[in-house]
């Protein structure tokens, strides 16, 4: 059953630096020496908002989120990426689909596309990132993004969408 399970979820990424607080020890009187400090991003723009999914079987569709994400968006990325996620990924049409309880897919227009188009929907716990591999997924992910530093946005969202293809091996390895 677990190999027709296409697990998603909404991810943000960080492009020029990391959404952490850090902790850092120093001598008195070198708070703002270089070594002490990290470059930021002013003003927004170092984000990005991801949609995801993957199977057993590799990566499925990986979709930027423009903007807040609300119901209407979050149907309209089902309705463009879902089905042909499970294609691409040969799930077959009896394909179990795990999303988490945010509101956008509980809203009454995400649940009735997903009855509309005969999707089974795994039943899923409030409260329980964890609990979804995915999660896995988008922090190797990040980390893999944050190892490499391109200099501007385009190629940042580029090696992005090349790490996400290739995460399925990472995904393989850690099933043995």
């Amino acid at each position: 059953m677990r190999n027709k399970i296409l697990w998603s979820d909404e991810t943000k990424i960080e492009l020029f630096g990391v959404n952490a607080r850090r902790h850092v020890w120093r001598k008195p009187g070198t708070a703002h020496h270089e070594a002490n400090t990290i470059p930021t991003v002013k003003h927004g723009g170092g984000s990005i908002m991801l949609w995801g999914c993957f199977s057993a079987a590799g990566t499925g569709r990986l979709v930027r989120i423009e903007g807040k994400m609300n119901a209407a968006m979050y149907r309209d990325i089902l309705d463009k990426n879902l089905l042909q996620s499970a294609l691409d990924l040969r799930l077959g049409r009896r394909f179990i689909f795990q999303q988490d309880n945010d509101p956008k897919h509980t809203a009454k227009i995400s649940k009735q596309w997903l009855q509309d188009h005969s999707v089974n929907v795994l039943e899923w716990p409030s409260q329980s990132p964890d609990l979804n591999p995915i999660e896995h997924l988008w922090r190797d992910l990040k980390m893999a993004v944050h190892r490499r530093l391109p200099s501007n946005l385009m190629e940042r969202i580029f090696r992005i969408t090349m790490l996400f293809r290739r995460m399925i091996k990472v995904i393989r390895n850690n099933k043995r």
